[in-house]
């Protein structure tokens, strides 16, 4: 009888522990809002410079397939909607992910939040932002895709894809 059960335990717990999910896994991340296969998303964000005259380097991971579909722009914003530098992108990125580009400046003061999203051309703004101060340094964030979605069309804006 105690064999039997012994036998039934053991096969119970290697059940559940072969079921468990790996820790690791993409959904497991409560700041990775599943989105790296199907839109745009800052994965890095530094700022250097002064008062008033920042630039920013900022990293995107996007689906790029050319220019039917590629990240067109990055943008740092304030909390109140309002568009504080957009960094047009002229052309697709398929060969080169993630990839980084700088652009400035940034007329913001040192302790200011700010947040850092992309954009595609044709998917709209990605939800995987940054978000923080060039004091206290920028985090991994996220947002809805409709926030501030305004500024969406708000220049400047790219004329055309170069390739």
């Amino acid at each position: 009888m105690y064999g039997h059960m012994n036998i039934l335990f053991i096969f119970l717990s290697l059940f559940f522990f072969a079921c468990e999910s790996d820790p690791t896994g993409p959904n497991e991340n409560p700041m990775d809002p599943g989105n790296s296969s199907e839109e745009v998303s800052v994965t890095k964000v530094e700022a250097a410079g002064s008062p008033g005259s920042y630039t920013f380097s900022v990293t995107l991971s996007s689906p790029d397939t050319g220019c039917d579909q590629y990240a067109d722009w990055w943008e740092v914003f304030r909390a109140d909607s309002s568009l504080v530098y957009r960094r047009i992108l002229a052309h697709s990125h398929v060969n080169e992910q993630p990839f980084s580009r700088s652009g400035g400046p940034a007329d913001i003061q040192e302790d200011e939040i700010v947040f850092i999203r992309g954009h595609m051309n044709n998917l709209g703004y990605g939800r995987q932002i940054f978000k923080g101060s060039v004091k206290d340094g920028f985090v991994l964030d996220s947002l809805e895709k409709s926030y501030a979605a305004g500024l969406e069309s708000t220049a400047p804006l790219p004329d055309d894809c170069a390739f």
